[in-house]
């Protein structure tokens, strides 16, 4: 009797299976990941985010930036909310953060109240991200399904956060390896840097370009050297809005400023500055639904940088310790 036949399957294809089971059997985020362990947890987000803006609109640019903080920093992983500890220094008092970064007690009321919601399932991380989300939108930007199911980190770095946060003074090219390094495109850099249409800065993140560039419109510069004296240290402190016009708004006059030269930043007005970026900033400036859109994909993807999930981390109960 004939043997039956073998089927040869290449190794190639045996590869291929391989690496799709691997990658499937990881755990991924997803918008529905606590759509039944904790049903009412967006409206609650919602609610002391808005409570918390509607008693300091900037809290909203607050928010939003401990966000972009904490994925550059070794992912999405709610490190930045780690208080110092006898084991690690943490990331509070980087240089990019010291004195600046602000918003941790309206995630450690968010917190509280998603607590009370359903105990031990919603990570800080993903707190974190939820929040970023309600700002833009409470302040009149775009809405988005945001992914979750990212868990805590056990621990923080402070030289992560020097060596990975970009300063106000980068360079375009620092900018571009810097997002680049964190998997986000120069197209993502600069529609997530419309961010700072929202917020402030301090005079020591500006000092020098408003005294030392020329690359700035003179009445503008005037106007921010009346609250921002040539001396270091001294009204160091002083604030200034990183978009001029409308900013406690979300919008795309950020780019219209860069446009006409009033950049608050080095690395604001670097994007437009005769470089590779030049045309997309132009674009967003004439056309905020594209800004929008891009500012999303943008979003959702630093969102997605190296998060913990699966049985990785924790779900903190406070979010300024490790449980």
């Amino acid at each position: 009797m004939a043997s039956p036949c073998k089927v040869m399957i290449p190794t190639t294809l045996i590869l291929l299976i391989v690496i799709l089971f691997i990658g499937s059997s990881n755990a991924q985020l997803s918008t529905t990941f606590y759509s039944k362990s904790c049903k009412h947890l967006f409206p609650t987000v919602k609610s002391v985010v808005s409570s918390a803006i509607s008693k300091e609109r900037r809290m909203g640019a607050s928010l939003l930036r401990l966000h972009f903080h904490d994925c550059f920093v070794n992912g999405c992983d709610g490190s930045i909310l780690l208080d110092d500890t006898s084991n690690f220094i943490g990331e509070q008092k980087a240089a990019p953060n010291l004195n600046s970064v602000r918003g941790f007690n309206v995630i450690d009321d968010i917190k509280e109240a998603v607590e009370k919601l359903c105990p031990g399932v919603v990570s800080c991380a993903d707190i974190l991200t939820m929040a970023a989300r309600e700002s833009v939108v409470l302040l009149g930007g775009p809405r988005w399904r945001v992914p979750l199911g990212r868990r805590d980190a056990r621990t923080a770095s402070q030289s992560a956060a020097n060596n990975n946060i970009p300063p106000p003074s980068s360079s375009l090219a620092n900018l571009i390896s810097s997002y680049k390094a964190q998997g986000l495109s120069k197209k993502d850099m600069v529609a997530l840097s419309g961010a700072h249409t929202i917020g402030v800065a301090r005079c020591t993140s500006f000092r020098s370009r408003i005294y030392n560039e020329t690359n700035i419109d003179s009445s503008f510069a005037s106007q921010r050297r009346s609250n921002c004296p040539r001396t270091s240290g001294s009204g160091d402190n002083n604030l200034a809005p990183l978009d001029v016009q409308t900013q406690n708004s979300f919008d795309n006059n950020y780019y219209k400023n860069l446009v006409n030269k009033k950049g608050l930043l080095h690395s604001d007005q670097q994007l437009f500055n005769g470089g590779s970026t030049d045309s997309q900033v132009r674009s967003y400036s004439s056309n905020p639904k594209l800004f929008n859109d891009d500012f999303v994909k943008a979003m959702i993807k630093m969102g997605n940088i190296k998060p913990l999930t699966g049985s990785k981390g924790e779900i903190r109960r406070k979010c300024g310790r490790v449980n």
